[in-house]
């Protein structure tokens, strides 16, 4: 690596992470405000909510990395423009696209990053996210109370005297379950939901079970029962990331979500002819309204990645990012290429 490569490598880093961590954690906030209304349809302890923070942070990280990439290296040029630290070095001879070799190996690195983030990892963590909260749907439904009134345990109906709800035992509890031609009584000392190989069921102790059919009256009397609970889960298998991908559950949502994250992700190699043409000015002679710009450029190509895909299918890969990258280069050209 040579000192012009430390130095512009030195200055990226630094404003990057100046401006990647306030984004990042506005992001977060966004995204913990989405978890949070979870809260409304589900129960959620402190480590429960962090987990479900964590699986959203493959796309926190997806949909934030390229965006301050882009920002960090445009102003690092900008700013050593307007210090015309970038005057001396074309003054010694090189050339604009020696700067661009030199970011094209970040950028290059970011987009390997982007796509192995969501081909490879964002998979796996959508499967086992849905599968958490249909799992804590599953629970929140078996969230029961003393009360005056039943509840419903799948086909059953429940009613409770006493209850300890951090422990999930009750106490003096009645169940009742009328078929067409079949009515059952159950009464227990004492009753507790546990969950065991992702099954939910209601463990009674101490009581008895009395049951009528067809005239005939039984009675039976249990140390211990288990009744299942009726309600299943929707639960998800993954196998592969080429099973997820091709997979017919929301196929046609998946191939929309590919197509966009692919361009999406592309986004910094891409983006090295728009990075040099808004980065390196004369500080004298040009005033570009470079944050404007910016904002164009990152709006233009997010919104071509999304509605293009939708129209032309993945024929929007290649063709917005051959349409960029010429774009983005006669830019270049007009701005930079024709002056040094």
């Amino acid at each position: 690596m040579n000192r012009l490569q430390r130095y512009l490598i030195s200055n990226l880093s630094s404003l990057f992470f100046s401006i990647y961590l306030p984004l990042f954690t506005i992001a977060s906030m966004i995204f913990l405000i989405k978890v949070s209304t979870y809260t409304a349809i589900i129960q959620l302890n402190f480590s429960e909510m962090g987990l479900l923070y964590l699986f959203t942070l493959p796309e926190l990280f997806f949909y934030t990395l390229p965006v301050a990439f882009i920002v960090s290296t445009v102003l690092t040029l900008y700013r050593l423009s307007n210090d015309n630290e970038l005057v001396v070095v074309f003054s010694l001879g090189l050339s604009p696209t020696h700067i661009a070799k030199i970011f094209s190996v970040p950028a290059f690195v970011l987009s390997l990053l982007l796509l192995i983030d969501f081909l490879i990892i964002t998979p796996f963590i959508n499967v086992t996210s849905a599968n958490f909260l249909e799992k804590k749907k599953v629970e929140a439904k078996f969230n029961l109370a003393a009360s005056e009134f039943g509840h419903n345990f799948g086909d059953w109906m429940l009613f409770i005297n006493n209850s300890d709800d951090e422990k999930n035992v009750f106490k003096d509890v009645v169940l009742f379950n009328k078929a067409e031609k079949n009515e059952i009584f159950i009464s227990a000392k004492k009753a507790e939901i546990i969950n065991q190989n992702g099954i939910t069921r209601l463990k009674l102790d101490d009581g008895k079970t009395y049951s009528y059919n067809d005239g005939t009256f039984k009675e039976m009397i249990f140390q211990t029962a288990y009744i299942n609970n009726s309600i299943t889960k929707k639960i998800k298998t993954y196998r592969s990331t080429l099973d997820y991908w091709t997979g017919e559950d929301r196929h046609d949502k998946k191939v929309r979500a590919f197509i966009t994250n692919i361009l999406l992700s592309l986004f910094p190699i891409l983006s090295i002819w728009l990075i040099l043409a808004l980065g390196i000015v004369h500080a004298r002679h040009q005033n570009r309204w470079i944050y404007l710009w910016l904002f164009v450029a990152v709006v233009a190509y997010y919104v071509l990645s999304v509605v293009l895909q939708q129209w032309i299918g993945f024929h929007a890969i290649w063709m917005v990012g051959i349409s960029w990258v010429v774009l983005t280069y006669m830019l270049y050209y007009r701005l930079v290429g024709k002056r040094y």
